[in-house]
């Protein structure tokens, strides 16, 4: 006697190349994932709205060919993971399988093709970021080979004015930000070997996101920041200002750093400055509350155990492994 079967859709293929063009598709996966898996962990009301076309612009440009994707039997985006490297630190995010296609080992493969593709690029860490309350997420991930470290925390301080204009990436002359890129490459790497975010850089200055603060001393370069300004959410109004990257030669400098850019922040019409802390520095991140930073989100770090993440061996350096 011939027994049903229930029907199972073809597995969906890939990895492909995502294109900025695909951001609408990417939204609606990113969406109903996180919505559901807000839902599995008890948010029933919390839905994820549609990140802005921009941000999925820069993570396809500065994953510089990691923005895998995998295509169902319509062609239609099932799953994506949008993998990084900068120098040599890498990481993904976002990533994410689209609800009615998980359970099929589709996440497994989406992962380690992010892990095939850092391992290629030779990079020294591969590293993402989840949430610290989803154990499902934690379990599957460390299921990989990943293993937690600690907390990156968003800390946000409210906007000011400072005594100083501040000095920005994006008003220099080409001659000039050519030689600033080395002095910011130069700078991340003696603070942390493995990082080098010129591409970051490049690509905020050429799409118009944000802006690189730089801090000098003397004339030298002893800090930066990358920030976005742009809504990270379609539709919303512009309210943060978000540092990306944010590199300093010596920790002591950080009280002036985040006044020059709450002075920034204030010039440019948003409301506060939102850090994304890494919590090895937790000195750094005791002065940021001090100042009256205000915590507004928590995110695990996981790093697969045979590419752990660094940490600078001397001043400062906090690198978001988000969009």
């Amino acid at each position: 006697m011939a027994i049903a079967r229930p029907w199972r859709a073809p597995r969906p293929n890939g990895p492909y190349a995502a294109t900025p063009d695909d951001h609408a598709a990417l939204n609606h996966v990113f969406s109903e994932a996180f919505t559901e898996r807000y839902r599995r962990d008890g948010l029933v009301g919390v839905r994820v709205p549609f990140l802005n076309p921009a941000i999925w612009h820069y993570a396809i440009e500065d994953a510089n060919g990691g923005a895998l994707i995998w295509r169902d039997e319509r062609d239609e985006i099932a799953a994506f993971n949008i993998v990084h490297c900068s120098g040599r630190e890498g990481w993904m995010g976002p990533l994410a399988v689209r609800p009615d296609a998980q359970g099929a080992g589709l996440g497994k493969e989406v992962v380690q093709s992010g892990i095939d593709w850092l391992t290629a690029a030779k990079a020294l860490t591969i590293g993402l970021e989840t949430m610290p309350r989803t154990m499902d997420n934690i379990g599957f991930y460390s299921g990989l080979g990943f293993l937690p470290g600690r907390l990156t925390v968003t800390v946000t301080i409210d906007s000011a004015p400072a005594n100083e204009m501040p000095s920005v990436f994006g008003r220099l002359s080409a001659s000039d930000k050519a030689a600033v890129l080395i002095e910011c490459c130069e700078l991340s790497q003696s603070v942390l070997p493995a990082c080098d975010f010129t591409r970051e850089i490049e690509i905020t200055d050429s799409l118009g996101l944000g802006e690189t603060i730089l801090f000098r001393e003397g004339g030298k370069l002893t800090g930066f920041a990358l920030c976005h300004t742009v809504p990270l959410v379609e539709g919303r109004a512009r309210e943060e200002t978000r540092v990306l990257k944010f590199v300093l030669a010596k920790e002591t400098g950080l009280a002036s750093a985040v006044a020059t850019l709450a002075d920034f922040a204030r010039r440019g019409g948003t409301r506060r400055v939102a850090f994304r802390v890494q919590t090895e520095y937790v000195d750094a991140y005791q002065q940021l509350i001090a100042m009256g930073g205000r915590v507004r989100w928590t995110d695990l770090r996981m790093a697969l155990a045979r590419y752990p993440e660094g940490r600078a061996s001397r001043g400062l350096l906090w690198s978001n492994w988000e969009i």
